[in-house]
């Protein structure tokens, strides 16, 4: 830490001292080869975990990879291991709002000083290989190879007693696949990132299954045929016990309660009845399904039962920000973080089903490499308007080709288009409430999704 740190002053212990250093460390890593071109390599993180001494072998590790709903999928997971009091890890991606949010300790965002002080720890390292790397030749540390092993060495340094780690992106050579799961977790899979992960459902799902260790438990969701087989075999050859919904474990029953639904699981080891789950949409039933199973598996081998009450608290306080997050009241505005059709359709079936609008007004903005046409087109029976924006993204559609292409996708429905998400989003809200019944949903991109919770905070709107 910088010496006018030092001070152990209670007063001087606020987090906020080091938000300035925290961005900084930010900005570093910033500067790196950016996420929306990963490097298919593990050498190189590899390299930096080794000299660290590997911190990602200090703790048991749940795996976690798939197409939609892995965020969700690993919150979840990681609220029932808290709930049975142990001290959790999670790492997911993309943060929402601040880069924090990306390494969970306990449930709560890394404090900005455990963040600059491990960011410290390892600079040296990186440097190192970073070094070597360009010595042979090859680009340096990518900004996810460098999150993932600072992440690693936080969750060491904590220490927790297990980590919950989502895959940035595929699987085999993700940066995070430098960890072994005790557990690998498959959330269901389609068609995504299709220039990196290959344009079939079965070469997305072979590169995905990369992250099956030997002898490993698999858990995973109700998966198209093609991806299932990829699955199987890839168990199969690490020789990994393999569950699926609907065959080892299943969804019994899902209702609508205020608030959230009440589910019925039928785990690997018992059955668990009517536990509240605090999130919207049948899709959240089916991932908390999956969390269960996983926790089983990495708890009692998926033999033993889980403590009902333990169960149930972990169930009720998961949370899942920018998931069909009611963010504002009067009028409703939501926000979902849909950003390719099967999460678009999940989010339109999720609206009519969980909520009472007689008319929604979709604000929308798609990064360029995502499939927009699909996005539009699964929104569209939900939408009476869309406001097409863009996020602050360098990789976002320009909001007039946008607006075009929602014209040429959803002819029937009203478009407007403005130039930045708070004008899009402060129309939507006087256009909902000018009638009762009337709702606004934003989604289309993550970097939308937090701009517009940064919108919310500033403009303190009702809850």
């Amino acid at each position: 830490m910088s010496n006018d740190h030092d001070s152990h002053d209670p007063e001087l212990s606020d987090d906020s001292l080091y938000q300035r250093e925290a961005d900084a460390v930010y900005a570093e890593l910033l500067a790196r080869i950016g996420e929306g071109h990963p490097q298919p390599r593990l050498g190189a993180v590899r390299r930096v975990v080794e000299l660290l001494g590997d911190p990602q072998r200090a703790y048991p590790i749940i795996h976690v990879t798939g197409t939609n709903g892995k965020t969700s999928t690993s919150r979840i997971t990681e609220s029932i291991l808290r709930a049975y009091g142990l001290r959790t890890g999670l790492f997911s991606s993309p943060h929402l709002v601040r880069v924090n949010e990306r390494i969970l300790i306990d449930g709560a965002p890394i404090s900005n000083e455990a963040f600059v002080s491990n960011y410290r720890d390892i600079k040296p390292y990186l440097d190192l290989v970073d070094a070597e790397l360009r010595t042979a030749g090859d680009a340096p540390l990518a900004f996810f190879e460098a999150f993932t092993a600072l992440a690693f060495a936080s969750f060491a340094d904590a220490p927790v007693d297990v980590a919950v780690i989502e895959v940035g992106l595929g699987g085999e050579w993700d940066a995070t696949n430098v960890g072994d799961g005790q557990v690998a977790v498959f959330t269901p899979i389609s068609l995504d990132h299709t220039a990196r992960l290959g344009n079939t459902v079965a070469l997305i799902a072979a590169t995905k299954a990369g992250i099956i260790k030997p002898a490993a438990a698999v858990v995973s969701s109700n998966q198209p045929p093609t991806a299932l087989a990829e699955l199987e075999r890839a168990s199969e050859l690490m020789e990994a016990s393999f569950a699926v919904q609907g065959g080892g474990f299943e969804l019994l029953s899902n209702t609508v309660a205020v608030g959230g639904q009440l589910i019925s699981v039928r785990g690997l080891a018992g059955t668990y009845n009517d536990l509240f789950l605090p999130l919207f949409g049948d899709h959240q039933a089916q991932n908390a399904t999956v969390a269960i199973a996983a926790v089983e598996s990495f708890l009692g081998g998926g033999s033993q039962m889980l403590v009902g009450d333990v169960l149930a608290e972990g169930i009720a306080t998961a949370t899942s920000p920018g998931r069909l997050q009611v963010l504002g009241i009067e009028p409703t505005v939501i926000l979902d973080a849909a950003h390719n059709p099967d999460g678009a359709e999940s989010l339109t079936a999720a609206i009519g089903r969980y909520f009472t609008f007689d008319e929604v007004a979709i604000v929308l903005g798609v990064l360029a490499d995502k499939d927009a046409r699909g996005i539009i087109s699964a929104l569209a029976p939900l939408a009476e308007v869309f406001l097409v924006t863009a996020s602050s993204s360098d990789r976002a559609i320009p909001v007039d080709e946008l607006a075009e292409l929602v014209r040429e996708v959803a002819p029937d429905n009203s478009v407007e288009d403005y130039d930045s998400p708070a004008e899009a989003i402060e129309a939507a809200r006087a256009w909902a409430a000018k009638k009762p019944r009337r709702g606004v949903v934003v989604t289309g991109s993550i970097t939308l999704i937090g701009e517009a919770m940064e919108i919310s905070e500033s403009e303190g709107w009702k809850r």
